[in-house]
């Protein structure tokens, strides 16, 4: 898939989105992604507490903290 961006992306056949950051195969989380990826973009997937962001044309991991489900 082409999204004009650096990092190459691929979703898996079960809508689990992944890339290629720094040599490694990184899960970038499946709802959580955003679509179409634009610069700017900041994402926290659940699973794993990964922080996202899109920054000039590259996904980035920019921290991890533990995901909060809203009280309601």
């Amino acid at each position: 898939m082409a999204f004009d961006l650096k990092t190459k992306l691929w979703q898996t056949g079960s809508f689990d989105w992944w890339g290629m950051i720094d040599g490694k195969d990184v899960f970038l989380g499946s709802h959580e992604f955003p679509l179409p990826p634009d610069e700017g973009d900041e994402w926290h997937v659940r699973v794993t507490g990964d922080l996202f962001k899109i920054i000039d044309g590259e996904v980035c991991k920019v921290g991890n903290k533990p995901f909060e489900e809203p009280p309601w």
